[in-house]
């Protein structure tokens, strides 16, 4: 099933949470927005068109690290000892040296790294938790372990907490059901799926 028809599934979700729960106006957009995007999460496992929308290119991510390792390099030829001069200079030059290796699939792990440091700096564990989601999404192969029953657990945990730091009721809902929604529209189950998803992963890997 492509994205659009997940995010529809997604927000569906959203706004029926919030129909359940009589909410206001101002917490069913944000419920549906949920959904939209919690239908799409487990797809961040693909190099496609989500990915790309949530990461820098990784040319300008290139071009970022390369002048500050010139920058590095540059100041360290004027300041400092001799050893500090060095450490300087090779820092700068692996730098440069490192952010020549990047491309754009090693893009969504760096994003997912800076997640976690934004989590940190804001004492927010889902978000430090979400970040660990997208760096091991980023490692995996596509309807692997987003798409089975590890991932599902570990996402709701995220929403759980999600709810806990927004004081919402009905995150947790939205953001779990609309998750399982996009396992079972990619099943082999459905006519339109030639392939299937690995839902009791790691104990098994056949598609289901």
């Amino acid at each position: 099933m492509n994205g659009t028809a997940h995010a529809a599934i997604g927000a569906a979700t959203g706004f029926a949470v919030a129909n359940t729960l009589y909410t206001s106006p101002t917490t069913t957009l944000i419920l549906v927005s949920l959904g939209t995007i919690s239908g799409l999460v487990p797809d961040l496992d693909i190099d496609g068109k989500l990915r790309g929308r949530i990461t820098l290119s990784h040319k300008v991510t290139r071009l970022i690290a390369q002048i500050i390792g010139t920058m590095m390099i540059l100041y360290s030829l004027y300041e400092g000892s001799l050893e500090e001069k060095l450490r300087g200079i090779g820092i700068g030059a692996l730098m440069i040296l490192i952010s020549s290796l990047i491309k754009q699939k090693h893009m969504l792990t760096i994003t997912g790294a800076g997640v976690i440091l934004g989590g940190v700096s804001l004492q927010q564990m889902w978000v430090i938790l979400f970040g660990v989601y997208i760096i091991v999404a980023s490692l995996v192969s596509h309807r692997s372990y987003t798409h089975s029953l590890l991932g599902v657990a570990f996402f709701a945990y995220i929403a759980l907490k999600l709810e806990h730091s927004l004081s919402i009721n009905g995150v947790f809902y939205t953001c779990t059901i609309s998750y399982i929604s996009h396992l079972i529209a990619d099943m082999k189950l459905l006519p339109l799926n030639k392939r299937g998803i690995q839902l009791f992963l790691p104990l098994s890997s056949k598609e289901i």
